[in-house]
């Protein structure tokens, strides 16, 4: 099955995907505040750190992901599901993804950091907020 865009708009739509302050990034980081925490967001200090986390809570050594359930493939998320286009190279893509998202928190909690990862279809009902309230 061919693609319903032209290559062209295919390049754009893919370009206006963001990698930081994204709406579920945003949620958390609200939500974070809303319960009292202070945090740093894509600082200097948060890039030295393996994996660039989302959100970094210095005071609770503690450091968040806020995931998108296709991009890092939420096994048993409904919003997850390979393409049916070019299966092969996407489950490369994604897959490469995964391992490389457990292989930077492995680093994480060698260095004595405790890792949450917040996942974009925990955001749609209150588990996210649940997650986020044990960091006290």
């Amino acid at each position: 099955m061919a693609d319903i865009f032209s290559e062209a708009q295919r390049s754009y739509n893919m370009s206006r995907i963001r990698s930081k302050n994204t709406k579920p990034e945003i949620a958390v980081r609200s939500m974070l505040h809303r319960l009292g925490y202070r945090f740093t967001v894509n600082g200097p200090k948060n890039k030295k750190l393996p994996g660039k986390p989302d959100i970094v809570l210095p005071k609770y050594k503690t450091v968040i992901f806020v995931h998108g359930c296709f991009w890092h493939g939420h096994a048993g998320c409904k919003d997850f599901r390979y393409p049916k286009t070019r299966t092969e190279w996407w489950k490369a893509k994604i897959d490469g993804n995964v391992a490389r998202d457990q292989k930077r928190i492995a680093e994480l909690e060698a260095m004595g950091w405790r890792v949450l990862v917040i996942w974009g279809c925990e955001l749609k009902n209150a588990s996210a907020e649940k997650k986020l309230s044990i960091l006290s």
